[in-house]
């Protein structure tokens, strides 16, 4: 290394805190506690992205590498468009005259030369000798490349999807682009770079001087002047509805903007949501997963709303639209929590979102499950966005085409397929759901039958049974809110069918054949990968508990509150029954696991809090204050499962906070144990929703008294309507459980 090289290294590692120092000041308070880069490496699947954004917008941005534990870069897009399903504009800098390889070059970055926050970026490649920043605004960024003062100053520019992209250079600092994402969508880039510069291109085995170039994979040069100043800039701007609109939007956003005005823009948008919940007490670890979990409670659902203009994957069309269009969302992880945390923390947000998914269902002619880009990703299984519509109906939301949200509803439910990963129209087996109240399975080792069966997601039988009871359920509620007592009669009666597969001497849902006969499995280890032939990701011990819409008639089965209760504990203590290795050969998605349970998984999250129904609520307050002191720290390892763009973090905040939604479509919360001794909620209507806890601590996890707004309270529940209505939970915690709080079975 050059005497140059070393002493610039020294410098980077003198400015790094001033670099950190810059961006906190930009966002102070409680951003200081934001750490993109908590669960950046995964217990075993999918790990958390340090996406720096603005909350729910469309530009999207995270180096592109193999994991965080490599000290690589391969590229840095400028859009990433949807949650874990692609980017856009690949760009990295080259610090000598470019040949064909270097397009492929991995890039050496130093973690510690890193700053990574929701608002800025920065990060020193080693080896290039080159700091790159950036900034986000809604639809335009800021990139800025920090070059060696003398020598080859270049950015590389590339496409991440292999099909019709282009790039052309205009009077030597105006770059336009085009790429194909997902096949059909054409996203267009209109930017500007801080000084002139030429074009060279890939064409063959040869690099050439050129305009433009276009081609499936297009690999262009934006090369400066060695007399350029060392610090270049590019701003652009995306859009989804054409060339013209990526140039308004630049004009609008970014045009005249400086880099550090836009850090500091960014910082204010992320300091405005974040700032909604203030805590009190508690120690700077818990503050730190606490505020990172609500950051990323925002980076889903996404506007994709150009002045009044939309570009929807749902019928190919550009459409013109005052309400803004957001996609990107995962509604059998969100349902369950995001949602319902959005319904406190902003509701016109809320309601903009679901007039989202009936405008989907308007141009598609089905509700969607997985709103992306480019339409509805089918995966999982069930139609839950029929939950959030009630949950959001029940709410006092009614911003969205209500009518029309229940006619979507209605046609998922009585026409849709209800196959996992799979849409369109019902077949065979989901006329057996409908005449008979289950989902049929296979005998183990049994043929498929029916085609359109995914061959790797297979049936879930059990689980699409008790999701979509849970769904009928939803349509049912809101058929009875609307007046409709027909619909509701009938749905109210699928909602019952889970109690089809509750097989009354193992005490677990277990599957049925076609003709109605039981098929006996281990309900802790078969149905193959993920249990999939006959659960979804985790096994019938976790799918016993798959009832939320009616724990009432779940205890019953069970035997009532006290049998409840032993087969809780015994769920918590159970071991795996095989050795780590093959149970997660089989089971990848069920992580953090305390016995049985799955932390890192979505069905488990209300599971906890079921004591609450069982007349002992002080194993709920015991379970959340262990589950977020074991699986939720404040470093890379600190998420135990696939986060899902907020699914799971918005478990950390409601829990956090002392309350959650056990059943989303009832207006109602549930009391946990709060991490700090105040929480105070700044809501829309401008009043305060406040949970106090006193004496709170580590080991004071456990209630021994509670009020609401100053009356006594001796059950765990309160309603939602309580809490927007300003009103403060008081709790008096001590070390040792009061047993005879809350000990009240809820009827």
């Amino acid at each position: 290394m050059t005497k140059r090289k070393i002493i610039f290294c020294l410098l980077q590692l003198c400015l790094i805190p001033s670099f950190a120092q810059k961006s906190d000041q930009a966002g102070a308070g409680n951003l200081a506690y934001i750490d993109p880069r908590i669960g950046n490496v995964g217990a075993l699947l999918v790990p958390t992205r340090p996406t720096v954004q603005l909350p729910n917008q469309l530009i999207r941005m995270y180096p592109q590498r193999q994991d965080y534990i490599s000290d690589q870069i391969s590229s840095f897009p400028l859009n990433i468009v949807s949650h874990r399903l692609g980017e856009v504009f690949s760009v990295k800098p080259s610090v000598k005259a470019p040949a064909i390889a270097d397009w492929n070059e991995q890039q050496t970055y130093d973690h510690d030369l890193e700053v990574t926050r929701p608002w800025y970026y920065s990060t020193y490649l080693v080896d290039k000798d080159v700091q790159v920043e950036f900034a986000p605004a809604a639809k335009t960024g800021i990139y800025r490349f920090t070059f060696p003062a003398n020598g080859t100053k270049a950015l590389l520019f590339s496409n991440y999807n292999k099909d019709a992209s282009a790039y052309a250079l205009v009077n030597g600092n105006v770059l336009t682009g085009t790429e194909r994402y997902h096949g059909n969508i054409k996203v267009y880039l209109y930017g500007e770079f801080s000084a002139a510069a030429t074009l060279q291109v890939v064409d063959g085995k040869n690099i050439v001087k050129q305009d433009s170039v276009r081609g499936d994979i297009v690999k262009a040069a934006v090369v400066f002047s060695n007399n350029a100043p060392a610090s270049i800039e590019l701003r652009y701007a995306i859009s989804y509805v054409s060339a013209e609109q990526a140039k308004k939007n630049f004009t609008k956003e970014i045009a005249k903007a400086s880099f550090d005005n836009v850090v500091k823009q960014a910082a204010q948008s992320w300091q405005k949501v974040i700032d909604q919940i203030q805590v009190e007490g508690g120690a700077d670890a818990q503050r730190r997963s606490f505020y990172t979990a609500l950051y990323r409670c925002y980076e889903r659902m996404v506007n994709i709303s150009e002045d009044s203009s939309y570009y929807s994957g749902y019928d190919n069309q550009i459409h013109k639209e005052a309400t803004p269009f957001y996609v990107d969302d995962w509604s059998w992880d969100t349902y369950l929590a995001l949602h319902p945390l959005r319904t406190i923390l902003n509701p016109s947000l809320e309601t903009v979102m679901l007039q989202s998914y009936v405008r989907m269902y308007e141009q598609s002619g089905w509700m969607p499950t997985f709103p992306v880009l480019f339409g509805d990703h089918a995966c999982m299984n069930g139609f839950h966005s029929s939950v959030t519509f009630l949950d959001a109906y029940r709410k006092g939301i009614r911003g969205f085409d209500v009518a029309k949200a229940y006619e979507g509803m209605m046609k998922n439910a009585t026409k849709a397929t209800m196959l996992p990963w799979r849409n369109g129209p019902k077949c065979e087996l989901d006329d057996v759901y409908l005449t008979k109240g289950y989902f049929p399975a296979l005998k183990k080792n049994e043929k498929e039958t029916e085609a359109l069966v995914h061959p790797f997601e297979k049936r879930q039988a059990v689980a699409v049974t008790l999701g979509h009871s849970y769904d009928d359920w939803a349509v049912s509620q809101l058929a009875k809110e609307l007046g409709k007592s027909a619909d509701a009669k009938t749905f109210e009666e699928r909602g019952q069918n889970y109690k089809k597969l509750w097989h009354p001497e193992m005490k677990v849902f277990l599957p049925k054949d076609s003709k109605g006969d039981w098929i006996m499995i281990d309900p802790g280890f078969d149905g193959g990968k993920g249990g999939r032939e006959y659960y979804d990701e985790n096994n019938g011990y976790t799918y016993r508990w798959q009832v939320q819409q009616d724990i009432k008639g779940l205890r019953q089965l069970m035997g009532g509150a006290k049998a409840m209760e032993d087969t809780l504990d015994a769920f918590f203590r159970r071991g795996l029954g095989k050795s780590k290795y093959e149970y997660w050969y089989t089971f990848p998605d069920h992580t953090g696991n305390v016995g049985q349970y799955s932390m890192g998984n979505e069905p488990s999250f209300h599971i906890p809090y079921l004591y609450n129904y069982t007349g002992s609520p002080w194993k709920t307050q015991k379970r959340i204050r262990f589950l977020l002191d074991v699986w939720f720290k404040d470093n890379i390892f600190g998420v135990p499962g696939d986060e899902d763009g907020g699914g799971m973090m918005a478990f950390v905040v409601f829990s956090s906070m002392g309350f959650y939604p056990v059943t989303p479509g009832l207006p109602q919360y549930t009391v946990g144990s709060p991490v700090f001794s105040k929480v105070s909620i700044r809501l829309d209507n401008g009043k305060t929703f406040t949970v106090i806890a006193k004496d709170c601590s580590v080991v004071n996890k456990y209630i021994q008294r509670a009020s609401f707004d100053g009356k006594e309270m001796n059950t765990p529940w309160f309603s939602h309507q309580q809490l927007v209505n300003g009103g403060t939970l008081e709790l008096q915690m001590g070390p040792k459980p009061n047993k005879t709080w809350g000990a009240g079975v809820s009827e």
